[in-house]
């Protein structure tokens, strides 16, 4: 992408963050009362992630807290996205919680505010308790009643002093890619089940923002974090077109429709009756779930091309969410994925930031005068020491310059966005990826667990105390 001729220059009050999540980071999995939570039992088991890695270690954040904080300061983030670990701070699930748990979130939130920098808390980041799970997990009504009594606690302790909230971080992934293709945790394989946590997950959403906000002061800011689909159809074909529709219904409408609007989409609805009655949704739900929001968050990668299948063609699963014989798009079987063309990350993914453009509008259309922050964007790259021990990544740095030149087309073309939030803060653990993908903007030797910043944290920086991109070239 050309430089602008211009500066891209952002307002003065846009918050330059970073965000990461509990299980990816802390380690500590067996320290002060915390218990397995779905993802430490699935990356336990044999053949579920990259070399049978885990979170176990982790990069330690658990005890290096405070130094990991000092090193934002240095990179002159001023807001800081992190999620609760639900087994931390209530181990079971239900009942009181284990205050050592709350008091390592308390320290935190103190010690970001001490350094100037906006605690931003994600409630629900997949790690889900394992003995929930063992109830019968998200595609269990109580699961949400015992999300709402978990986002209490946690709003009882730390609402005085974060002002930003959400409640989950991509619900797409826990229902569809952990109860539909099973590349997640908990790993099971079930498109209806897949349907019903869904609606649970919303359900969740919905009786956590009522219990939160009964919590904490009324300045405070309550949003969810959806990773919304950029969904393209391969042709203006018909049958192409619907194929695109059942999509980002799937990806999309299943989500925003009742968070939203207060409905599902009909034509998810009908898209979906061979696999599911959908009568797990009582009377009342709808309205539960579509609480007023104080913002949105947006989390966007990459744009998903889709077609009709052809009857006698294999339907491709190149949809960037792993391997799996198992789909994640229930009642999709005759849809077609493809690989979108251009340059792509280690992810497989296509870069391409009017993606992200795009996205940013329509969510501006769908929820008008609803400020929005992208919560997460990024890139991973087989970035490696020199013989200096320096770090450099020209292309993060091309990536993250290309997306928030997107952001800030988005902001004159009227969009109302907040804030951006670099994925990720460091490397860390990638889910079923291991330790394998890198997408941090300081690079961690997982032998010392020693921080460096990499080039696109130093140009990272500048933009966030200027306020105004960096060329690509300014590495250092």
């Amino acid at each position: 992408m050309p430089e602008p001729v211009t500066p891209v220059t952002f307002p003065p009050a846009f918050l330059w963050g970073a965000a990461t999540s509990a299980y990816q980071i802390e380690g500590a999995v067996r320290e002060d009362g915390r218990t397995p939570s779905i993802w430490d039992t699935f990356s336990h088991t044999p053949g579920k992630t990259a070399g049978g890695e885990t979170g176990d270690i982790a990069v330690e954040h658990y005890h290096r807290y405070r130094d990991d904080v000092a090193l934002m300061a240095e990179l002159g983030l001023t807001a800081y996205r992190f999620s609760i670990s639900w087994s931390r701070v209530q181990p079971t699930g239900r009942g009181p919680a284990v205050q050592r748990g709350l008091d390592f979130y308390r320290n935190l939130v103190d010690e970001l505010l001490a350094h100037g920098i906006k605690p931003a808390v994600t409630l629900y980041h997949w790690d889900l308790p394992q003995e929930l799970e063992d109830a019968g997990g998200w595609p269990e009504r109580d699961t949400a009643l015992r999300f709402a009594e978990y986002a209490q606690i946690v709003g009882d302790a730390l609402g005085d002093r974060v002002e930003q909230w959400i409640t989950l971080n991509e619900p797409w992934c826990s229902a569809f890619l952990g109860y539909g293709s099973g590349v997640h945790a908990p790993g099971r394989t079930d498109p209806a089940a897949s349907l019903r946590a869904a609606h649970h997950l919303n359900l969740a959403h919905g009786l956590g923002t009522s219990a939160v906000r009964a919590t904490m002061p009324a300045r405070n800011s309550v949003a969810v974090s959806l990773n919304s689909s950029v969904v393209r159809p391969l042709s203006q074909d018909p049958a192409d077109l619907a194929a695109a529709r059942r999509i980002d219904d799937l990806a999309n409408g299943v989500f925003h429709g009742p968070m939203l609007h207060g409905a599902y989409p009909e034509t998810l609805l009908a898209a979906t009756s061979s696999v599911t009655d959908w009568s797990y949704v009582l009377d009342g739900d709808l309205a539960a779930i579509n609480q007023p929001l104080d913002a949105l968050g947006l989390n966007y990668y990459t744009p998903t091309l889709v077609s009709a299948a052809a009857a006698s063609a294999d339907v491709a699963r190149a949809d960037g969410h792993g391997a799996s014989s198992f789909s994640p798009w229930p009642g999709a079987d005759d849809v077609a994925f493809h690989q979108t063309p251009g340059e792509r990350t280690e992810m497989g993914w296509t870069i391409d930031p009017t993606g992200l453009h795009d996205l940013i509008m329509r969510y501006s259309g769908e929820a008008p005068g609803l400020p929005l922050y992208v919560t997460e964007n990024g890139a991973a790259y087989d970035d490696k020491p020199d013989p200096d021990g320096r770090v450099h990544d020209p292309e993060r740095i091309a990536y993250l310059h290309g997306h928030l030149s997107a952001v800030r087309r988005a902001i004159t073309d009227g969009a109302d966005v907040r804030g951006y939030y670099l994925w990720s803060l460091m490397d860390n653990f990638e889910w079923a990826y291991g330790y394998g993908k890198r997408f941090g903007a300081v690079y961690v030797d997982y032998a010392t667990q020693a921080r460096t910043p990499k080039s696109s944290a130093l140009w990272y920086r500048q933009a966030a105390r200027t306020g105004t991109l960096p060329p690509v070239t300014a590495a250092e």
